[in-house]
């Protein structure tokens, strides 16, 4: 099948997330199992981040070719936050998408999604989207995400033979904002982990982390929604009233958005005296953030809403409990190796003192991680996401009502 995939952002820009991995996990798996898959996505700044010549100009702008994925890297005429202006979209979706069997638009908020899903409508070439959580305007910017459902998102929505959710959570969400259940399908994310695991020990040696410390690790963007404010509140009020005598640190590691939340939230911790104990790691890729995950005690993934949550998955597939909030998609999956909680300050300042303080629950949930990587894996949802393509392009599904 030969399938084009467009993305906002894409490998090598980590910074800008977990679709990011995900995106490039899903397209190198398809390749290797016998598809044709293209990836279409936005240059931000690809000139800065070639050291090895992986990239060649084309007339998009840039061409890469990565373990059979081809990816056009469309040159920007503007940028605002996420958003690029890329003129040669609706060149490249007018010349190219005849090519396609089928078009896999991943997010909203974007002017790449539109583009290819109005030429696909034009030429009857069937496309899937996959909000991936964004559907609903919950955080920043409210009005300009009503603007963009009215003018581009309800069409983008309605024409497609299939949206995408990633958790059963996420699936209620779409059905309660207006998408016709007939349309939805539940595809879970995976987790990817090294063949072998960084020894223990070499995240907390580079950080200068005292052996005996109990450390507790947020990863992810620094972004209000993922409320890492909430954890910073919560770790000083458990460290107020621990019965433990170990110290405790808190990293929090991933990219700033330049936005100015992360000073906030540095000024937040100063403000309730525990900023010796916060460590701000910065963003956090590859070898480093396997390394980050082994060598903590627990993982706090304390999102008001996250269509699944990767991280947590990775943690706890490092053998790291969680405590995350019933607000993520993935915590049904996490069965014993997690606490699921509401994203509350007290309930997090009392998750924490039960996983650390007592000794034998935070060991089981710890021994409940070992089956995590293997009930986690890509292979079903690429099996079933191979499923769904095939009915995609056999079978005219019923048109999306939006309310």
């Amino acid at each position: 099948m030969r399938i084009l995939k467009t993305v906002q952002s894409y490998f090598p820009f980590q910074d800008r997330g977990g679709t990011v991995f995900k995106v490039r996990s899903i397209a190198r798996a398809l390749a290797q199992r016998g598809h044709q898959v293209t990836i279409l996505t936005a240059d931000l700044g690809i000139r800065g981040r070639n050291p090895n010549g992986n990239f060649e100009r084309c007339e998009w702008g840039w061409r890469c070719r990565e373990e059979g994925v081809e990816t056009f890297y469309l040159s920007t005429r503007a940028r605002y936050r996420a958003v690029t202006l890329s003129p040669g979209a609706i060149r490249f979706c007018r010349t190219s998408l005849e090519r396609f069997d089928l078009v896999h638009i991943y997010g909203l908020y974007d002017l790449l999604g539109p583009a290819a899903a109005h030429f696909c409508r034009r030429i009857d070439v069937p496309y899937v989207l996959e909000p991936m959580g964004m559907y609903r305007p919950i955080a920043r910017n409210l009005a300009l995400k009503r603007t963009y459902h009215r003018f581009l998102g309800a069409r983008l929505v309605s024409g497609a033979r299939l949206v995408i959710a990633t958790s059963e959570q996420e699936r209620r969400e779409l059905v309660a904002a207006g998408i016709d259940p007939q349309c939805l399908a539940v595809r879970r994310n995976g987790i990817e982990i090294p063949e072998a695991l960084p020894p223990r020990g070499e995240f907390r040696r580079k950080w200068s982390l005292p052996a005996d410390a109990q450390v507790v690790l947020f990863l992810g963007r620094i972004v209000s929604k993922k409320r890492p404010d909430l954890l910073i509140q919560a770790f000083a009020d458990w460290q107020g009233k621990s019965r433990t005598k170990q110290s405790a640190f808190l990293i929090i590691a991933g990219p700033d958005e330049g936005d100015g939340y992360i000073s906030r939230v540095k000024a937040l911790a100063r403000s309730l005296h525990i900023s010796e104990r916060v460590l701000f790691a910065g963003p956090l890729y590859d070898d480093e953030k396997w390394r980050a995950y082994r060598d903590a005690d627990v993982f706090v993934l304390p999102s008001e809403n996250e269509n699944f949550g990767n991280t947590a998955a990775e943690a706890a597939a490092c053998g790291t409990p969680v405590i995350l909030t019933d607000c993520c998609g993935v915590a049904p999956f996490l069965d014993r190796a997690a606490m699921a909680i509401r994203p509350d300050r007290t309930e997090l300042a009392a998750a924490l003192e039960h996983m650390l303080g007592d000794m034998e629950f935070g060991q089981r949930c710890r021994d409940a991680c070992a089956g995590v990587a293997s009930r986690l894996s890509w292979d079903a949802p690429l099996r079933e996401l191979e499923r769904l393509y095939e009915q995609c392009c056999s079978v005219a599904l019923p048109q999306q009502v939006v309310a």
